[in-house]
Formats: C-alpha cells, sequence, structure tokens
C-alpha cells in the first residue's frame, strides 16, 4: 500500500511511530495529485510550497523538540474551495470570485492548522455549491475515479463537495473539508465509496464559509473511514463568536465513542423512504443495513416521518431565498470580477451576468421571486412552516429511536453530462433523502454500504439527534465493520496525466488560470 492510500488514523499512528515523516506523506500525496489531477480536476489550486513547509514544522514537533505534537500533526488535506484561506485564492467555483484572495481565514481551517495539519490545495465544486455534480463549476467538471465494471465512461463524483469527494477516494489527499446545504457531504460521500458527515447545525463554525444557504449551511468532513471521519470532525468543530450560529456546546471525545457499547439501541426505519421508482438495489441496500444493525444487537423500529414528501419543494424554496439573499454582495464593487458597464447600474448588471453561472441565475430568480411582493406568503412563509412540521416529525421519532437508518442516495453514481439536458427537477431528485436532514438542522453520515451489480459504491445514512455525532459515527462503525472499508479505485487516472490531450489541456488551463500559480506560491 502506496503512503497516500493510508487511511488518516492509519497515518497519524505511523507519525507518531515515527514509522514515516509528514514530508514523505506530503510528498507521496502532491506525486498523486501531480499524475491524477489532469484527468480528476478535483484541485483548482495546488499549494505545494505551503504543504512542504508545513510538514517541515510537522516533523520537527513529531521528533519532540520543542512543543507535543497536536492531534492531526503533519496529515495532508484538501479544503473545499469554499473555506476561505488566508492569502489562497478563493473561488467557490464561480468566475465572479476568480482572483478573489481572502486576507483571513475560515475558523474551521484555522482550526485544523492549529491541529497541525497541512494544506494540500483547494478543491472543485459546484458553483457556489449549487449542484449534485459538480459540473456546474465555472473551472471544469471533476471526474468520479469509480467506474463501472467493463466501462469507460466517466461519471460524477456527486455534488456539490464532488472535488473533496474525488479527491479522498482516489488518494489525492488524507482527508478533505466539504460542506452541506441539502446533501453536499453525503451525497458525493455515496457516490465515491468515502465517508462523509454533516454536524449538527451550529456545530462548526461558518465564519470564513462561503454563504450559499445560511439556514441550512454546515461544515463537515469527507474522509476514508469512520474514525477518519471522527477525528476530523473533533479538529474541525468549536464554539465561534464571529460565528452567531454557532453553538456552545461540548463535543465528546468521537473516536473513544466508537468503541462504546452498541447493543440495545434502537433503529428507526421510516416508511416514507421507500419512494416510488427506487431501484431494487438501493431497496437492498437498505434491508442489507438493517440486518447488519440487528446481527449487533439493535432494535429494530418502523416509523413515520410524514412530511418528508414535502421536504424536497420547501428546500428548493427556503434554499434558493437564502441564496438571492446571499448573492446580492457580489456587484463588481469590492471584490472578484468587474465588467465594464454604461454606468454603475450597468456595471452591476454586467457582472453578475458574465459572473454567475446559469444554475446559480436560476436559484437566484427562483428566490428572488418567493421573497417579492405578493408571494413571500405563498410561498416562502409556507416552506418555513413545513420546515416546522419537518422537525417536530423528527423530534417525534427520537423519543422512540436513537437512530434514523435510511439510502443515502436513490441511485449510483451517473454518467458525466448524462442529466445535461434534463428537468433541472431530475437534478434535485438526488437530494430527496438528504434535505430532510438540513432542514431539521440534524447530525447525518453516509457510510459505504456495499456495490452495485455494475461495481459502483452505494451508500448508508445515519440520522442522529441534535449534537449526537458520537451515537451516529458509532451507528457507522457497526456498517463499516461489517462491510469493510472501501478501497482505492484501480487508478486508471494515473495514465491520463501523460496523454499528450491531457498535456495540452494542462498547458492551456495553466495560461487561463495564472492565478492559480501565484496561489501556490503563498506561505
Amino acid at each position: 500500500m502506496s503512503l497516500n492510500e493510508l487511511t488518516l488514523s492509519d497515518a497519524r499512528d505511523k507519525l507518531r511511530a515515527k514509522e514515516i515523516t509528514a514530508t514523505e506523506l506530503t510528498e507521496a500525496c502532491l506525486s498523486a495529485i501531480d499524475a491524477g489531477n489532469g484527468a480528476l480536476k478535483a484541485y483548482l489550486v495546488v499549494t505545494a510550497d505551503r504543504a512542504l513547509e508545513q510538514a517541515k514544522r510537522s516533523d520537527e514537533l513529531l521528533s519532540g523538540k520543542g512543543k507535543q505534537a497536536r492531534p492531526l500533526e503533519g496529515i495532508p488535506l484538501g479544503i473545499k474551495d469554499l473555506f476561505c484561506t488566508d492569502g489562497v485564492r478563493t473561488t467557490a467555483g464561480s468566475h465572479i470570485l476568480g482572483t478573489f484572495e481572502p486576507p483571513y481565514e475560515s475558523t474551521v481551517t484555522q482550526n485544523l492548522w492549529d491541529a497541525g495539519a497541512v494544506m494540500l490545495g483547494k478543491l472543485n465544486m459546484d458553483e457556489f455549491a449549487m449542484g449534485s455534480s459538480t459540473e456546474t463549476s465555472y473551472y471544469g467538471q471533476t471526474v468520479n475515479p469509480w467506474r463501472a465494471k467493463g466501462s469507460d465512461e466517466n461519471l460524477v463524483p456527486g455534488g456539490s463537495s464532488g472535488g473533496s469527494s474525488a479527491a479522498v477516494a482516489a488518494g489525492l489527499c488524507m482527508a478533505a473539508t466539504a460542506s452541506d446545504t441539502g446533501g453536499s457531504i453525503r451525497q458525493p460521500a455515496a457516490f465515491t465509496g468515502t465517508v462523509g458527515i454533516k454536524p449538527t447545525y451550529g456545530r462548526c463554525s461558518r465564519y470564513g464559509m462561503v454563504a450559499f444557504a445560511s439556514s441550512l449551511d454546515q461544515a463537515g468532513p469527507i474522509t476514508r473511514s469512520i474514525k477518519d471521519a471522527a477525528l476530523m470532525l473533533q479538529a474541525m468543530a468549536s464554539y465561534d463568536l464571529k460565528d452567531s450560529t454557532s453553538v456552545d456546546r461540548p463535543l465528546p471525545d468521537l473516536e473513544k465513542a466508537l468503541t462504546q457499547k452498541f447493543k440495545g439501541l434502537k433503529i428507526g426505519v421510516p416508511k416514507e423512504y421507500r419512494v416510488e421508482g427506487m431501484s431494487k438495489e438501493i431497496d437492498a441496500l437498505w434491508e442489507k443495513g438493517i440486518d447488519i444493525f440487528r446481527q449487533a444487537g439493535a432494535e429494530i423500529v418502523d416509523i413515520s416521518l410524514p412530511h418528508t414528501h414535502a421536504a424536497l419543494p420547501a428546500y428548493y424554496i427556503v434554499a434558493p431565498a437564502e441564496a438571492s439573499s446571499n448573492l446580492a454582495r457580489y456587484d463588481g464593487v469590492r471584490y472578484g470580477l468587474r465588467a465594464d458597464g454604461r454606468d454603475i447600474v450597468d456595471m452591476y448588471e454586467e457582472t453578475r451576468s458574465h459572473g454567475f453561472g446559469a444554475e446559480v441565475k436560476r436559484r437566484i430568480l427562483i428566490g428572488t421571486y418567493v421573497l417579492s411582493a405578493g408571494y413571500y406568503d405563498a410561498y416562502y412563509l409556507k416552506a418555513q412552516k413545513v420546515r416546522s412540521l419537518i422537525k417536530r416529525d423528527f423530534d417525534d421519532a427520537f423519543d422512540t429511536v436513537d437512530v434514523v437508518l435510511t439510502p443515502t442516495t436513490p441511485t449510483p453514481a451517473f454518467g458525466l453530462g448524462s442529466k445535461k439536458d434534463a428537468d433541472p427537477v431530475e437534478m434535485y431528485l438526488n437530494d430527496i433523502f438528504t434535505v430532510t436532514v438540513n432542514m431539521a438542522g440534524l447530525p447525518g453520515l453516509s457510510v459505504p454500504g456495499g456495490l452495485s451489480g455494475e461495481g459502483l459504491p452505494l451508500g448508508l445514512q445515519i440520522i442522529g439527534k441534535p449534537f449526537d455525532e458520537a451515537t451516529v459515527l458509532r451507528a457507522g462503525q457497526v456498517i463499516e465493520d461489517a462491510v469493510g472499508r472501501m478501497p482505492v479505485p484501480e487508478p486508471w487516472w494515473a495514465g491520463e496525466a501523460g496523454k499528450p490531450e491531457a498535456k495540452a489541456k494542462k498547458k492551456a488551463g495553466a495560461t487561463e488560470s495564472a492565478p492559480e500559480k501565484k496561489a501556490t506560491r503563498k506561505k
């Protein structure tokens, strides 16, 4: 096994045992990025100099000289391009922020650097986190490292955190940060055979995260194992005075929680998630998860979440409404793209017209419409009432069960571009099993549950009580112990970097994205 295929927890243990160095681990990841990023397009910016400098510092601490090693000392991470990083280009996958270099650090990433982690670079994503396939990024489409048996068709890695999930699955980093507004951690994790946890709303600070929908956005990690997710979340989470929605509530030792008693827990199975048209493979996966929990000594309880059917339409009113408000700040005046115009109003219009992609424009228009006079009560206010009912459904369910088990997605990963001409609602349906968690502000985990008939990863979702990430992860560990961790897929992408067309694309990309070069030299 190569160094960059290690899990985060295994790498941590080897670093502390002095079997490997942080520099060796970082160089292995950088080599993997150099070999595979041309084909996968997971990274938008690679901060090689900064990574090697941080790794050198970690090696000094790991050697026992000076201060004691920190929890994530020397672990190389990828950062979703939604998190502001001081002096390093941050675009949120959008043209309108193409040259933006923040003069400050997000709280989540600062927590990771304080824990000793190493920054490899910034990861691709759907523009402003609006998408389920990472096909809306202005900087190109990320490709899933997994392929169906006997096929060379490129598949989507999910979204909006597709760069994060692809990089982790392909071994281009040890773990990655991600964000989840309606499933953008859990759905890409399911598509790539990785682990993704969305913590309770308020568990991780949103300070320094580029906003999509402020009442729904939440940071979390994508990793290769449940233990890795526990270690990452432990470092990322904190109370933050700079974020008024941050919750001052202690986080237990999540790694220790993985070994706690599981027998006797009650697992809820909601009948409303057996939706029309769900494939037999997904239904069989769900039954497999139920059986795993039953054999582990849990009690299976049938429950009802009666307002589940209304979650997706309510979400696609609330989220665009908040996006419409949040994205009003991008006007070409203070930072990012500025287009020429006859006057200031024309400059606003030209900047936003050229700077935003089609999906972002669609959601801004929807959001503006539902917030407009005469429609606020009919749409937005009603959607918020539905949101309260969804939260009440879960509250009632958690009076009788400890966690809820559902599938993560209705299908495995689909072909890149296969939904290009489809109704947008078809793409939105990818979030049918995940949006309820965001609407209710609950913690949700996607853990690999097995492979489809075509050899593609499938995910199981575990939903927990507010601020009970420990039990959610413990339940996820039971699934992982039974199924096993997903391997790194056969690296078909490694050979792509050497092909003439790939080299030509790489050269063209370097010319078009000059700010990336500057960002890599930032210390």
